[in-house]
């Protein structure tokens, strides 16, 4: 049976694993916004992202904010692959990005690597702040948010150190 304190694969493969799902997805839209495919690559990134959120670093709040961004835009994809209204998938996808936005800026405050941080809070506030102005600015300014958060996972991956191995010198009873 799974158990939940034990390790089964590393925090840099969990943070590759969502990169290397994304990144088809990512040049898809780009190159095609209308490409069908995208959108099943789209539900098994937001899934791998399970493991990331569970794994990072974070308040449960926040942790509880990625999990809701999870459900949000896995909702949207299978919306958009059922062919509901467009704008209703977009809607849901944009209220789970608020919550990525919360998740993403959270868990990168705690980082210990300066680029985890600063990547991370402008990725979690460009998509968390895209969702309020997404009425009237075109999807095309929600692009660069997409490639921030493949340098995040990329980030996360060369960067994150567990917290057993980030811990501060201690400080014995002479010297304190």
């Amino acid at each position: 049976m799974l158990d939940a304190q034990r390790r089964y694969v590393s925090l840099r493969f969990l943070a590759l694993l969502p990169l290397v799902l994304f990144f088809p997805a990512v040049i898809a839209f780009f190159v095609d916004p209308e490409v069908a495919w995208g959108e099943y690559l789209g539900v098994f990134f937001h899934l791998s992202i399970l493991f990331l959120v569970s794994r990072l670093e974070a308040a449960p709040w926040a942790k509880a904010a990625g999990y809701g961004w999870v459900a949000l835009d896995v909702l949207a994809g299978i919306l958009m692959i059922n062919e509901v209204a467009y704008d209703t998938a977009w809607a849901v996808r944009l209220g789970g990005h608020v919550l990525a936005g919360v998740w993403i800026v959270s868990s990168s405050l705690v980082s210990r690597a300066w680029p985890v941080t600063v990547v991370g809070v402008i990725t979690g506030l460009w998509l968390a702040g895209y969702s309020f102005v997404g009425n009237v600015l075109p999807e095309s300014f929600l692009r660069p948010a997409g490639i921030l958060i493949l340098v995040w996972f990329a980030l996360l991956a060369i960067f994150h150190r567990p917290a057993e191995g980030r811990a501060a010198t201690p400080i014995s009873p002479a010297t304190a």
